[in-house]
């Protein structure tokens, strides 16, 4: 590898890293100020155990051998058999998907807010990786599904949708909070909710274009498109609620971004022109309308990951189906059906992602549910109206401890 394409992928990493405590801050600000530490503490332990796991035998088994459909093996455990032979190439992207499987846990932890223990956790970040993310992660970039073909750039399947359906099965298990939905939860602090978000736009960056691997043109084409999707499903995501609800708000605005976000992510390098606006568009406006599915079916998504990164991951891998321009991939029988191709590509992305939802879903319910029959997963119903920072890690975050 070329020691340019080295440094931008070693550069992408430290952006997809940084964008870990910037979804701390996101879902910090969201969250209630008696519980902002502990949103903090479940995002950061996701980087202090994940890439520790990655490495003993989580790449492994995701990507050695490649040509296995299914699962890895053990012939990289402990990083045996990498050197730097390759101008340190192979051990860069090793830890830039290392960085990768570090932030998919921590998208479920804005679901699970304000009532999950802390120990419960602190299990379930290891295995949930290990059992659930490692197998779609495989099956998408290289395995069975990647070979059928399938598209996903950057990690709409493997990580939105992934997350994103693991986050519902995880709040059924969990119940809701107590008072939910009639008394309201606001963000308790929108500056930290907009900070977060400017880290995540900033490290997103890291996190598409950089998963072209090289500093080269499907890069850069990466790049804009994340850079318009963004602006679209925030633009988008203010024009709704500002119509249906009378107010363009900081957290509609927020939101809209991550939703556009999310949904170019999947596409990142295979769209063009104007269809990174369109994705971003149709994002916005959808999350804005899905995020209220949880009042309307019952269950407890505090932070709205369903609604952003299940249904933002989804439609973003749909429609590839559509946008998906084989001249920037040279990507046979993968046109979309805006540039002459058949709904075979569209069929692929349904497939791929139906799997990953089944999948997913499937083994996190079942590790939820070993979890509370064995530890308990959720705190105590004082330590839940005390406040889960004072109570679980014996700091608050504000002076006169943050009781709202």
């Amino acid at each position: 590898m070329e020691s340019g394409n080295v440094a931008w992928i070693l550069v992408s990493a430290a952006l997809v890293l940084f964008m870990t405590p910037g979804l701390a801050f996101f879902y910090g600000g969201m969250d209630r100020s008696r519980n902002v530490l502990n949103m903090l503490m479940m995002n950061f332990y996701c980087v202090l155990v994940v890439p520790i796991v990655w490495v003993v035998i989580g790449y492994s088994l995701a990507q050695v051998p490649f040509d296995n459909g299914f699962i890895g093996g053990f012939d990289a455990v402990m990083l045996k058999g990498i050197g730097l032979d390759d101008n340190g190439g192979s051990l860069a992207t090793i830890a830039y998907l290392g960085m990768f499987a570090a932030i998919t846990p921590a998208l479920i932890s804005g679901a699970v807010a304000d009532r999950m223990k802390f120990s419960a956790w602190a299990i379930f970040v290891p295995v949930w990786s290990l059992i659930v993310y490692v197998p779609v992660f495989k099956w998408v970039f290289g395995g069975w599904l990647g070979q059928r073909g399938s598209l996903d750039f950057a990690g709409g399947t493997a990580i939105h949708v992934n997350a994103g359906i693991a986050a519902l099965a995880a709040v059924l298990v969990l119940g809701k909070r107590r008072g939910w939905p009639q008394e309201g939860h606001p963000p308790h602090s929108m500056p930290l909710v907009m900070i977060g978000t400017g880290i995540l736009w900033f490290g997103w960056f890291g996190f598409n274009a950089g998963s072209a691997l090289a500093a080269n043109g499907q890069a850069v084409q990466a790049f804009m498109n994340t850079f318009l999707a963004a602006a679209a499903g925030g633009l988008a995501w203010v024009l709704v609620e500002w119509k249906r609800d009378g107010h363009p708000t900081n957290l509609g605005a927020a939101s809209g971004i991550v939703a556009g976000l999310v949904a170019i992510t999947p596409a990142a390098g295979y769209v063009s022109g104007a269809s990174p606006i369109w994705i971003g568009l149709l994002a916005g406006v959808i999350c804005s309308y899905t995020v209220r599915a949880k009042v309307r079916f019952g269950f407890d998504d505090s932070l709205d990951v369903v609604g952003v990164h299940f249904a933002g991951g989804l439609v973003g891998s749909l429609l590839i189906g559509f946008f998906a321009n084989p001249a920037f991939f040279g990507g046979e029988f993968r046109e979309g059906l805006f540039y002459g191709g058949s709904l075979r590509l569209l069929g692929e992305q349904a497939l791929a992602n139906g799997v990953a939802i089944v999948w997913s879903f499937g083994l996190t319910y079942a590790i939820m549910v070993v979890l509370k029959r064995t530890m308990g997963v959720r705190v105590d119903p004082e330590v839940e109206a005390n406040g889960l920072d004072l109570e679980l890690h014996g700091e608050t975050a504000y002076h006169g401890g943050g009781l709202h």
